[in-house]
């Protein structure tokens, strides 16, 4: 199978062509909405954060947004800034600006108010588009492609099948030599020593542990033990009893390949194969991370059935569940019931899967991108000052 992407000014590779309006504080984000919304072909990222973070969350922050600009399936991006926010707007820009890619920059109490940065950003934007948008897609190899791996709204039908399947497609996307990336700490608890064996060495083996380490104080410190506890009331309803359980089900979609790496949340991915990042389970803020990191694509598996999508990468929601798969067909791409069914081999259905896959990084558009689900969030664990 052939696959075809829009080559970068820095060789990065896109399978889509996204202009994105990033405001770098909520306090612009209505600007940044309204300039969005009168030029086709905008994706807005809709920023919640952007002023008084504590350190650990104000470089979260700031590596999130540097890094959707960055992002291969993204062709320019505009930024709206405030001018008093505590994210440093114009450090941003710099650092985005070194894809090479158009990048502009309008900061409101700059301009004279949000009116006349509207009406600046909407011909910024248009003049961006119509100097940059057109290009063509080209071959390109499967060692240009990084997926990100994410499984959310789970039942009983995720870890048995269709956590397999997409770990059927990580296994072989890896062995192509692109690089697969999944995260949720949470997700992995009571089977991170599992996944530790799988680790290249002893410090990427240490540093997964630690990650699972530190999630587990930082919930006690909240007041939670969540080691033998299922804290998810949908995941109690579709049969999964237990976090030991869940996670046993959810590393099945990583595959069986050796991790090579493992990352801070929304830190670049540098390395091919197998990567594991910090995030929570929370599915909005896991997948922006890894979208940040460099992700173009994303295969999502779900039994009791979810809509969330991201801003500039497709979603592909994959699904074992006969019933949630009819009942919210709008929303699920692929249907891997019939591994639960027999009717398929769990390899059977990894080889249509990636055959799905393949589609849409042609062009073929997923149902997150048909309804515009663009869920955006970042996640923060410090309080804001």
């Amino acid at each position: 199978m052939k696959i075809f992407g829009y080559k970068r000014d820095n060789n990065a590779i896109g399978f889509r062509n996204h202009f994105l309006v990033v405001p770098t504080v909520i306090c612009a984000t209505r600007t940044a909405q309204e300039i969005a919304n009168h030029v086709d072909g905008a994706v807005l990222i809709d920023n919640q954060h952007g002023c008084n973070h504590m350190k650990q969350d104000h470089e979260k922050v700031f590596n999130v947004l540097v890094g959707m600009a960055k992002n291969p399936n993204v062709a320019g991006v505009l930024y709206i800034g405030l001018g008093c926010e505590t994210i440093p707007t114009k450090q941003i820009v710099q650092e985005a600006k070194k894809t090479n890619k158009p990048v502009e920059c309008l900061i409101i109490q700059e301009e004279g108010g949000t009116l006349q940065t509207t009406q600046k950003g909407i011909r910024l934007l248009q003049q961006m588009i119509r100097d940059t948008g057109n290009i063509e897609r080209t071959q390109v190899d499967f060692s240009d492609l990084m997926v990100a791996i994410e499984c959310g709204g789970s039942d009983t039908t995720s870890g048995i099948a269709s956590n397999p399947v997409v770990g059927y497609v990580a296994d072989k996307i890896v062995d192509l030599g692109g690089t697969v990336v999944f995260s949720e700490t949470t997700e992995i608890i009571g089977a991170e020593h599992l996944l530790a064996k799988r680790a290249v060495n002893q410090e990427i083996a240490q540093r997964l542990l630690s990650l699972v380490e530190r999630c587990e104080k930082s919930a006690l410190a909240g007041g939670e033990d969540i080691r033998g506890v299922n804290p998810t009331p949908g995941n109690i309803q579709g049969g999964l009893t237990t976090l030991e359980e869940k996670s046993l089900g959810a590393i099945y979609k990583a595959g069986t390949r050796t991790i090579v790496d493992v990352l801070e949340y929304a830190k670049p991915i540098t390395k091919r194969g197998l990567v594991f990042m910090d995030s929570p389970g929370h599915d909005v803020e896991s997948v922006t991370g890894m979208v940040s990191g460099g992700a173009q694509v994303v295969l999502f598996t779900t039994g009791r059935g979810t809509p969330t999508g991201c801003p500039i990468a497709p979603v592909i929601k994959v699904c074992a569940n006969a019933r949630t798969s009819q009942r919210m067909s709008d929303n699920i791409d692929f249907d891997a019931s019939s591994v639960i069914e027999g009717k398929e081999t769990i390899e059977q259905a990894g080889e249509r899967l990636f055959t799905e896959l393949v589609q849409v990084l042609n062009g073929k558009k997923t149902k997150t991108e048909i309804l515009k689900h663009h869920e955006f969030a970042i996640y923060l664990t410090q309080p804001t000052l």
